[in-house]
């Protein structure tokens, strides 16, 4: 094809056009954009990739796979302009969890089907809410002396 090599854009590079597109130079639309504003276009595009499911569509199910990952990159740089989280804080949480629910598969705990890991990963995640409420209840003691 003439050398004509085509390019794949990376992760970081798609990181980097929203953030662009949220700059001073670039998109008034998308600049104006809030997490309120998103939250229909969030439901929107997951209802595609239910469409596209149902209709075992692959090709659509990439693309509106993509349009469901640059609604969590839009909130995500939203949240960093405001000095809230970064995308990088989203990953790394979402990593922590999936290690932390999964110790039969990155630590010495046994399962021997489905519905035993789901149970295990239901049991560790009722553990998480109960030691994040415990804190909030804590804080509130410490804030009230």
């Amino acid at each position: 094809m003439g050398g004509f090599t085509r390019i794949m854009y990376t992760f970081k590079d798609f990181v980097e056009i929203v953030a662009k597109l949220r700059s001073e130079n670039g998109c008034p639309w998308d600049r104006a954009q809030t997490f309120e504003s998103l939250k229909k276009c969030l439901a929107d595009e997951t209802e595609e990739v239910f469409q596209a499911i149902d209709n075992k569509d692959m090709e659509n199910l990439c693309e509106e796979l993509g349009d469901v990952l640059l609604q969590v990159v839009m909130n995500s740089q939203i949240a960093a302009e405001l000095g809230e989280f970064t995308i990088d804080d989203v990953i790394d949480g979402v990593s922590r969890k999936m290690v932390r629910r999964h110790p039969h598969v990155f630590g010495d705990a046994k399962v021997t089907n489905a519905e035993e890991g789901l149970a295990l990963w239901n049991a560790i995640k009722k553990e998480e809410k109960a030691a994040k409420n415990q804190g909030k209840k804590d804080l509130g003691k410490e804030g009230g002396k």
